[in-house]
Parts: structure tokens; C-alpha cells; sequence
């Protein structure tokens, strides 16, 4: 992608990915796809990932909190769920370390690929 196009497109991309995660909760399509195209190293798309999760998360959840549906049960197990999700960034970042820049992108890809069909799975089960 030519740097000149990532201003607008950037604009697009996080309107396109603010409609999607108001209408599913999914914040991952289409930011991380266009990250990706930003051939940004590792350690940066790992980066910009954080800040466009974090700023997602964020706006979900002063969503639901607007909506009266962040009760204060919803919110003491999302601080629960923070020991987990801490223990997958550490070995995360172990593993960033580790790979190459390839590898380490790859495997990222398949691993949202592979929580994606498990979660299509879910649906269809449930």
C-alpha cells in the first residue's frame, strides 16, 4: 500500500471495523488485515494492534455501559479474564522474540483464523 493512500484509507478502515465491532463485538476485520498491508515489523503491528484493540475495548465497553448492559457482575469477571489474557501476552511476547518476522505473522494469521472457525462453530452449534 502506498504511504500516500494510508491517511484515507486508514480513516475507512476504522470506520468499516467501528460499525463491525458496534454490530458483533469483533474488532479484528477489517483493522488487522489492514495493518497487515502496512508491512509495518513485528514488534510495530503488534503495536498498533494494542492501540486498536485497546481503543476498541474501550469504546465497547462505554457502549454497553451506556445501554445498561456493563453490570457490575459483567465487570468483575472482565477483570477476571485480565489474568488470562496477561498470561497469552507474556507468552506472546516470549514467542515474538523468538520467530521471525514471517513466522511469527503467520502464525498470528492462522491462530485468528483458527478463532474464527471455532467461533462459527459455537454459533452454529448453539
Amino acid at each position: 500500500m502506498s504511504a500516500r493512500h494510508e491517511g484515507a484509507l486508514g480513516a475507512v478502515v476504522g470506520a468499516i471495523t467501528g460499525l463491525i465491532t458496534a454490530a458483533t463485538g469483533v474488532f479484528v476485520i477489517p483493522a488487522v488485515p489492514y495493518l497487515q498491508a502496512l508491512n509495518l515489523d513485528k514488534d510495530g503491528l503488534i503495536q498498533a494492534m494494542g492501540i486498536s484493540f485497546t481503543v476498541s475495548t474501550v469504546a465497547l465497553a462505554a457502549g454497553l455501559w451506556l445501554n445498561g448492559s456493563y453490570t457490575p457482575g459483567a465487570a468483575g469477571a472482565s477483570v477476571l479474564m485480565l489474568l488470562p489474557a496477561l498470561a497469552g501476552m507474556a507468552l506472546g511476547q516470549w514467542l515474538r522474540g523468538r520467530l521471525s518476522a514471517r513466522a511469527f505473522k503467520q502464525c498470528f494469521m492462522v491462530s485468528l483464523a483458527l478463532l474464527g472457525a471455532y467461533q462459527v462453530a459455537q454459533g452454529l452449534a448453539g
